[in-house]
């Protein structure tokens, strides 16, 4: 009797395995489902509960505001392969930028501003605006750059960027913050002032504004973000995939040159890789009539050997 008990018992639990077995496996894996066949994901991200520009707060309880800087964030965190260009040269250039930004009394997050503007290149715009900080022929000689045929010193980041802070303080003084100035660096100070005046308002988000003003400061806080957050973000790298700064030190040249290849060859360079370094030249000779004093920067020794 105990052997017909014990056979019944494993036959009712071999029936009710089986029909487990049979029930679950007759409905797809709701893991599977969230599995795309090339087996990649794209994920929203979750907007921080505090953001800001220069200490002064990004009202994101709006929901306009909310939209337009999950936008960015997207936008700059899915373009991956720019994404990792601007870590890599934000990592070599920023240590110029940051302490003449200091010296000036401009905020830190400014050098956000210059990586928006040109991706930390030396490019010109389809208005004719030049360097890292995009500044215009005419404004670049209001603050006293050399800007002619043979030099463009809107070329040359050190200069350009005391530019930058003179122009944004000068923006400061009249909007009396730091968000308003960054946008009269897009639209001009007269654009901003006209349309703060039209719409009766005092706060850039506040405005309404074309497309390209409109997302101006949206664009630098998500990069900012992002910059400073880089896992957060998705991007993972270590120090070796940087861009280094490259050691230089300063030749002091208040006399016209012929020709800089051959002035390149008496530091052991090249022509290429002095105008690496002096992109502001724009010749490969400097009349220099007037023997103002330039200097150019010159590799250390052996970083090219």
């Amino acid at each position: 009797m105990n052997r017909i008990k014990n056979i019944s018992i494993s036959l009712f639990i071999l029936l009710i395995c089986t029909f487990i077995f049979f029930a679950f496996s007759s409905k797809s894996n709701p893991v599977d489902e969230h599995i795309p066949e090339n087996g990649y994901n794209v994920y929203a991200i979750d907007i921080p509960e505090k953001l800001d520009f220069s200490g002064e707060a990004m009202p994101i309880h709006i929901p306009d505001i909310r939209e337009r800087i999950d936008r960015e964030l997207l936008v700059n965190t899915y373009w991956q392969s720019n994404g990792l260009l601007l870590f890599k040269r934000a990592h070599r250039y920023f240590s110029v930028i940051e302490p003449i930004l200091e010296s000036y009394g401009v905020p830190d997050d400014f050098k956000y501003l210059a990586l928006i503007e040109s991706g930390l290149q030396n490019v010109t715009s389809p208005a004719g605006a030049k360097g890292f900080w995009q500044i215009m022929k005419r404004t670049g000689k209001e603050y006293g750059l050399e800007i002619n045929s043979n030099v463009d010193e809107r070329n040359n980041l050190e200069l350009a960027t005391v530019v930058a802070c003179k122009y944004l303080l000068k923006s400061k003084a009249k909007f009396g913050n730091w968000t308003l100035a960054a946008a009269s660096y897009n639209a001009g100070v007269a654009g901003i002032s006209g349309k703060l005046e039209r719409q009766k308002v005092s706060s850039y988000y506040d405005l309404l504004l074309g497309q390209e003003t409109g997302r101006y400061l949206f664009r630098i806080v998500a990069l900012k973000e992002i910059i400073t957050n880089p896992k957060k973000y998705g991007f993972n790298f270590s120090e070796k995939h940087l861009y280094a700064s490259i050691p230089t030190y300063k030749v002091e040249v208040d006399t016209a040159v012929s020709d800089f290849v051959n002035f390149a060859l008496k530091f052991e360079l090249n022509y290429k890789q002095l105008k690496i370094h002096n992109p502001w030249l724009r010749e490969n000779f400097l009349n220099n009539k007037s023997n103002k004093i330039y200097y150019l920067e010159i590799p250390k020794k052996g970083y090219y050997n």
